[in-house]
């Protein structure tokens, strides 16, 4: 039995990493022990010198329950906290305790886990998103495979791997996986399993205390690949072939019978529209239960943890999702059920460190009935289904949006690259309204080869459209990352050649107010982004903080001022103040600007938040 580390860069995802997931199913078919981890490696490899050291001090005194000092014992191992030593039993009396301690404190602090001969993981496998999480990325790489016995066996993938294999294996000496693992043999040779189909191992999510936001959903995908190959896109690389279809029926059967089942739906296909068998998806979609009006009951999730722990599956994570249901009784009730709490707190069952198998299993019948008794009062919820990745509004037609309108999506999203775009995404847009999809989602990208107006233009019509069919668009404006080339693909700072650093901070502030999204709403939509063109360029050139608290500056009137001021300066003068207003930089800009109406209105823009809380006779 080998043991398995799979890992995800301690990074911010939105989506569970589905890559992994079809891993821990690959291992665990195999009959290897998989650990799943996404955090700080150093928390981890303490988590290892504490378990080697438990063996130890069983050994030495088997009376004492060690577990539940496991926070002093890390405390002290990675801290080496004399406090926490003290509050360890059997120091004083034991030379052995102490001098295990000691040397387990010295083992950890010299990273000494990193010895080939201490290394215990046989493979490790490290996920990689997108780009601009490089260094952590690269970080995480090159301290994880020094976990593993032989680097042969360090298995990199995922969509930045995919994207810069040659960098990455110039920072990590680590030549990744490029794209699916959609051949049987890849990893195992002779071992007739295709990885990129099998089911995904939800139960590896329950090992971390990282909850991801989209976390109540079957993931999937039905479709690969894309027939376009638009120029801003990596999918030709990730995902090069188009495959029409993809089953979910018996992933989705295997997730319910093991893992319990899911309220939603949610694909990652590129490009569903463009399958020949879109209508056998759909109906797919609906024999997996999702039709429209379906209302999904939340199962009883103590029961299938501890069904799956009665079967050996995964016994660490269930054993941390057995705690946290534990938890979520006693906080549900309180001293309704004080009797289970004391029995819980007697039994060492309120932390995962202390929890016990047999104990779980041991006083199972007692704790069942207040579990019965919470999930079967839980309500029904309808379900969706989220085409997530969007679908292309040149495909769209009465037809195959007819055919969506039997699934319960929710929204329809519709990708709105750029203005050239702008009839055949209308025309999309009605077509879905005709069909009932009156809830629509888009992601609208800028700062590709489209000027700032463009953007304004693609919002608007959107809010146009809101208004006109009483209908709900939600647009996600995307700021175009350059993901290969050498000088941005591992930082966000590209500028398109219509933008600049302004501009780009202007759109970033308005956005910070809506947390992103663009929804309906004339009203405000013209107070955020400006009733017309003209109100638009202004905001372009405004000062942040008057874009931040424009509420405040319109009522001391400032921003009014400045505008004033801004607009009464010449062509010449604008040539001065411009290059400085598109640089964003506002620190030092005296030494090469002399006019005193330029340096006037250049001051506005070092206002700063904290001089907004303060007397406004001196901003004045």
């Amino acid at each position: 039995m080998r043991k398995i580390l799979l890992v995800e860069p301690n990074y911010k995802n939105k989506y569970p990493p589905m890559g992994l997931m079809k891993l821990a199913t690959y291992y665990r078919r195999l009959g290897d022990d998989v650990t799943f981890f996404k955090g700080d490696l150093k928390d981890l490899v303490l988590n290892n010198t504490y378990d080697a050291l438990l063996k130890q001090l069983y050994a030495n005194d088997n009376k004492i329950f060690w577990e539940q000092y496991k926070p002093e014992i890390c405390k002290y191992i990675s801290r080496g906290s004399q406090e926490a030593l003290e509050n360890i039993p059997l120091i004083h009396e034991n030379a052995i305790i102490l001098e295990l301690l000691k040397y387990y404190r010295k083992y950890f602090r010299k990273k000494e886990y990193f010895k080939p001969e201490n290394r215990i993981y046989d493979r490790v496998g490290i996920t990689t998103l997108f780009t601009f999480y490089w260094d952590i990325t690269i970080k995480t790489i090159n301290f994880a495979k020094q976990l593993c016995k032989s680097q042969k066996e360090v298995m990199v993938g995922g969509v930045m791997a995919s994207i810069l294999p040659d960098k990455i294996e110039e920072a990590t000496g680590i030549r990744p996986y490029v794209g699916t693992l959609s051949t049987a043999g890849q990893l195992d040779e002779g071992n007739d399993m295709i990885i990129d189909l099998l089911p995904l191992d939800y139960s590896i999510l329950e090992e971390i205390d990282y909850v991801y936001p989209e976390n109540d959903g079957y993931l999937a995908y039905m479709t690969r690949g894309c027939i376009n190959k638009c120029a801003f896109c990596a999918v030709p690389k990730l995902e090069p072939e188009y495959k029409e279809f993809l089953p979910i029926i018996e992933q989705i059967r295997y997730t319910n019978e093991r893992f319990g089942g899911k309220k939603n739906l949610l694909l990652l296909d590129n490009n569903v529209l463009a399958s020949c068998q879109y209508n056998h998806i759909i109906d797919e979609i609906k024999e997996a239960g999702f039709t429209v009006g379906s209302i999904f009951v939340e199962p009883n999730k103590f029961e299938i943890a501890v069904k799956n722990l009665r079967e050996g599956y995964n016994e660490k994570a269930y054993i941390k999702a057995i705690v946290r249901q534990y938890k979520l009784i006693i906080g549900k009730y309180g001293e309704k059920i004080q009797d289970i709490y004391d029995l819980l707190e007697k039994k060492y069952l309120l932390n995962d460190y202390t929890a016990k198998k047999e104990t779980i299993l041991s006083t199972y019948e007692i704790v069942k009935p207040v579990f019965e008794d919470y999930y079967r009062k839980k309500r029904g919820k309808r379900r969706c289904v989220d085409f997530n990745q969007g679908i292309d509004s040149r495909l769209i037609n009465d037809t195959n949006m007819e055919k969506m309108a039997e699934i319960p999506i929710r929204p329809v999203r519709i990708a709105f690259d750029h203005w050239n775009l702008h009839k055949k995404y209308e025309n999309a847009v009605r077509i879905a309204v005709k069909h009932g999809h009156t809830c629509l989602s888009n992601y609208v990208l800028y700062n590709f080869e489209d000027e700032p107006l463009e953007l304004y233009w693609r919002l608007k019509l959107n809010v146009d459209l809101c208004e006109e069919l009483d209908i709900n668009i939600y647009s996600f404006p995307m700021k175009y990352h350059p993901i290969e080339d050498p000088k941005y693909f591992s930082n966000r700072d590209y500028i398109g050649k219509h933008w600049n650093r302004k501009f780009i901070r202007t759109i970033q502030a308005i956005l910070n107010s809506t947390k992103g999204k663009v929804g309906k709403g004339k009203k405000f939509f013209e107070k955020a982004f400006g009733k017309d063109e003209e109100e638009f360029n202004k905001l372009l050139y405004m000062p942040e903080i008057m874009i931040i608290y424009r509420a405040h500056f319109d009522e001391n009137g400032l921003s009014n001022q400045w505008w004033k001021e801004y607009s009464a300066l010449t062509d010449d003068q604008k040539n001065v103040v411009n290059p400085i207003i598109y640089s964003n930089s506002f620190d030092d800009y005296e030494s090469d600007v002399h006019d005193l109406s330029c340096l006037r209105v250049l001051s506005y823009y070092r206002i700063k938040s904290k001089d907004v809380t303060e007397d406004n006779i001196e901003i004045l």
